[in-house]
Order: structure tokens, then sequence, then C-alpha cells
């Protein structure tokens, strides 16, 4: 039983650290950010592209490895086999946004944090030691106090 306790403890200690919650804020944020992107590349520049190309619908595009087969009703009856690359190159499209935009957070994080961490450092250093007398001048004084008990 007290193994048990100490399984309930190690895991609430788990949970209840920042790195976790974190890590599930991140997790929710990135999923309504692939959600923007994703709209991004299917309504913006799959459309866009399609114009320059002469009105492919990259979404479509595909390479039929066995057609449908349908019967006399024209009901299909066995699904044509096909490779979707459309699909694929819009998925493509989808990871290199994110890449870019994420290389980009990444990097003005990383900007931020070394600025802060600099000003940190600056703050750190100790102030310099007040100047205190020369070498020669604390032998001047031993001299002349010498010379006055002599």
């Amino acid at each position: 039983m007290s193994k048990m306790n100490d399984v309930m403890k190690e895991f609430k200690a788990f949970i209840l650290k920042g790195n976790i919650i974190d890590m599930a804020v991140g997790v929710i944020i990135g999923g309504a950010f692939s959600k923007i992107v994703t709209s991004l590349v299917n309504d913006i520049l799959m459309p866009a592209l399609g114009a320059v190309t002469g009105g492919a619908d990259f979404s479509t595009l595909e390479w039929v490895l066995n057609p449908a087969v349908y019967d006399a009703a024209g009901n299909e009856i066995k699904a044509a086999a096909a490779i979707k690359y459309g699909s694929f190159l819009q998925n493509i499209f989808d990871f290199l946004i994110i890449g870019v935009c994420m290389f980009f957070m990444i990097k003005t994080v990383a900007m931020i944090s070394a600025k802060l961490r600099h000003e940190e450092e600056k703050k750190e250093e100790p102030a310099p030691a007040p100047a205190g007398p020369t070498t020669e001048e604390l032998l001047s004084e031993i001299r002349d106090l010498l010379k006055e008990k002599a």
C-alpha cells in the first residue's frame, strides 16, 4: 500500500510541475496554429498557385492506379485506387510554413532571452572597489611615520 502512495505522490509531483502545464498549453496553441496554417495553404496559397499554373486545383491531383468500377446504373461498385499527391503537396506546404514560423519564433525568443540575460549580468557585476593608495603612497606614509618617531 505504501508503494501505491509513493507512486501517487510521484505522479502528483510530475503533473503539477510547470513544464507539463507549459507543454499542454503549447500543444493546444500548436493545434490552433496548425488550423490557421492549413487554412492559409488551402484557401490562399494553393488557389493562387493554381491561378499561376493555369487553374490547376492541387487538392484533386492524383495518380489513378486502378480506376473505379461502376455498374450499368452508374453506381460505384469499387472505389478507385489512387495516389493523391496533390493533398501531399498541400501538407508539405503546411509543414514548411509551420517550420518557418517556428524558426523565426524560436530565433526571436532566443534573442530576447540573450538580451535579458545580458542585462541581468550587467546588474550583477560588482561595483569596482574604491581606488586605495598605491604601494608607493603607503611606503611614503610609513617612511614619514618612522621619521616622526625618530
